[in-house]
């Protein structure tokens, strides 16, 4: 299968990032959801009081005492000059909001047919895509407004349900998309092995996400998701990835599904408080390698509530305070 993140994503993600905006854009209530019975009053911090996964899943994983692979020092030293970036923030760039957004909706809301096509961005890969229906409003979100990746993240409060596009636009007032996964928030089921998502590896999208409300929690309590290049990246998986792609990654390079942790004497004491929150998360649980992009680019949810300027200060941390997690 080709490789299904091209050039022009990875930068269109670097020239956002570089540009840290004082224009804010509302990330605190879902689209609601209407229904012919009412209006659902979905809000988008309905998701800090749901259990996003069973506590024994890997997203939730306490790794900070997991064996180290022992190939570890060869694999971060080819990424050591790489540096610690957030791939989110607030404001907007060209229109755009930073970062990767996500709605919730109730379970009334209606569900819809999506169609899997191919488009000038990637291919269709509607045979490995659930076939839905989607409780997707027409006004639900798209990650970059329809530029890039174009991922779009619904959860379904009432159900616990989590539904997830990859190159999504809407046609004609019907959704298409080049594939889409569904995932019960209750269970540790996985995709059939093979099987892409709305993310590379196969992997959902929501659990990795740095979002605002839990990190002003105190508390971050699950993996993140990053990127690496492809030259950095095995062409292979490993669970709870399910799928891989034609990356150019060698002997030491991480598959789809690798988790790396920030190493548990790194002084994280001079960071901001809310970006100690995130470092610490980072030795606990660590991050997931879930997609192609820009080394060592952390993903969360725009929102106007981050500081641009502080989240920068991440860049502090380089991949050589990094150790990989046992995978062989």
């Amino acid at each position: 299968m080709a490789m299904r993140r091209s050039f022009f994503t990875i930068m269109a993600m670097f020239v956002i990032l570089l540009t840290a905006c004082s224009k804010k854009s509302s990330n605190t209530s879902g689209t609601g959801g209407k229904t012919p019975g009412g209006t659902c009053n979905a809000q988008l911090s309905d998701v800090e009081s749901m259990a996003i996964f069973p506590a024994d899943n890997s997203w939730n994983q306490d790794i900070s005492k997991a064996a180290i692979d022992p190939y570890s020092n060869q694999i971060i030293a080819q990424i050591s000059a790489s540096h610690l970036k957030a791939d989110f923030g607030s404001g907007l760039y060209d229109g755009v909001p930073i970062g990767i957004p996500f709605d919730v909706v109730c379970g009334s809301q209606a569900k819809v047919n999506v169609t899997f096509r191919a488009n000038a961005y990637d291919g269709n890969y509607g045979s490995e895509s659930d076939a839905g229906p989607y409780p997707i409003p027409l006004n639900a979100p798209i990650e970059g407004n329809g530029q890039g990746d174009s991922h779009v993240l619904v959860i379904d409060k009432d159900n616990k349900m989590l539904y997830e596009l990859y190159n999504a636009s809407i046609n004609n007032g019907n959704w298409e998309a080049s594939s889409g996964a569904i995932f019960n928030l209750a269970s540790n089921q996985l995709r059939t092995a093979g099987f892409t998502s709305a993310d590379a590896a196969g992997l959902p999208i929501f659990p990795g996400l740095v979002r605002y409300n839990e990190m002003a929690k105190g508390v971050i309590n699950h993996a993140i998701r990053f990127t690496l290049n492809s030259s950095n990246v095995k062409p292979a998986y490993i669970s709870p990835a399910r799928h891989s792609v034609n990356s150019k990654g060698g002997q030491y390079s991480l598959p789809f599904g690798a988790k790396i942790r920030l190493k548990a004497n790194f002084d994280i004491s001079g960071y901001p408080p809310h970006l100690q929150v995130i470092l610490t998360a980072l030795k606990k649980y660590g991050l997931i390698l879930a997609d192609i992009g820009s080394n060592m680019y952390i993903s969360g949810a725009p929102d106007e509530r981050w500081d641009n300027d502080e989240l920068q200060k991440l860049g502090g941390v380089t991949a050589t305070n990094f150790e990989v997690v046992k995978f062989n």
